[in-house]
């Protein structure tokens, strides 16, 4: 168990999550990769799926069920991974819920539909305000809950990692530049028209300044942190993945990859920040 990293993936069964699963197997370094997932049959599914898909592997990967908005769930997480492991080296915090548009909210002349908590309140499901507490009690408190429960675990390591996978549409620097669809201004009048993520993006703005706090509490006990901008990646979370193909998703594996070259090291030099492929994305 010593000679392998033990690395912890929330939200991992689907998605970037199981993207960041695959790049981890395909490291010629060896990890003890848990897969975390809130649907264990899924979860164990998705192990099963891995282990098929690359059998000379030198990590292993096993399932763990774990929901955000659940602290009992959170709590057994633990207990399940101290029970069977001595640490825990990387925590990476990938579980959320994420945006889903059509290419008609992309260019702004859809209507106010189809984008995670936030299109399901014109879709009649939730209320304003169950909408933003959702949002926010996934993205952000159930993610804080999460790592506060397993950073005594996180502090045995000798080279402890946290990461946290956040979104480009949460930067306030940027919030302002017009050229990205979910920053266009909606005509005069109401109810407005256009794609809005309001509630989504700001509790990963919200997220943000969590892992600007958590550096400073884990400072002196050298834990190295970033949060992940991964940018649009065309996966099948949050929508249709050839449609998230044909608006200019990426290589869903891009996000997997870049996630592997932090946590060994590639991004060193910007430990505390947001970090993106192209560089460091402002605050």
């Amino acid at each position: 168990m010593a000679s392998k990293s033990i690395v912890f993936i929330t939200g991992a069964n689907t998605g970037i999550g199981l993207e960041a699963v695959k790049a981890f197997l395909q490291s010629p370094k060896a990890y003890a990769i848990l897969l975390g997932g809130r649907n264990i049959d899924k979860a164990n599914a998705a192990v099963r799926d891995m282990q098929a898909q690359f059998p000379d592997s030198p990590s292993t990967v096993t399932s763990v069920q774990v929901d955000l908005e659940d602290d009992n769930s959170i709590s057994q997480a633990y207990d399940t991974i101290s029970k069977n492991y001595d640490r825990l080296d990387v925590l990476i915090n990938n579980a959320g819920i994420l945006p889903r548009m059509s290419i008609e909210e992309q260019t702004g002349t859809d209507s106010y539909l189809g984008a995670a908590f936030d299109g399901q309140v014109a879709e009649g499901k939730l209320s304003v305000r169950e909408m933003w507490n959702k949002s926010w009690d996934l993205n952000t408190v159930g993610t804080h809950i999460l790592t506060y429960t397993f950073i005594p675990l996180l502090l045995k390591s000798s080279d402890p990692r946290l990461l946290f996978i956040t979104s480009g549409t949460s930067t306030l620097a940027e919030s302002g530049d017009t050229s990205v669809p979910v920053n266009f201004s909606p005509p005069k009048g109401w109810p407005k028209q256009g794609f809005s993520v309001a509630a989504y993006r700001s509790s990963k703005t919200g997220m943000n300044m969590m892992v600007r706090d958590w550096v400073r509490v884990l400072k002196e006990d050298s834990v190295k942190i970033w949060a992940i901008s991964p940018g649009f990646l065309a996966t099948n979370l949050g929508g249709d993945q050839e449609r998230n193909k044909k608006m200019g998703g990426g290589d869903p594996a891009l996000g997997g990859t870049f996630i592997r070259e932090v946590v060994e090291g590639a991004r060193d030099a910007d430990v505390g920040l947001v970090v993106r492929r192209g560089g460091v994305q402002p605050w």
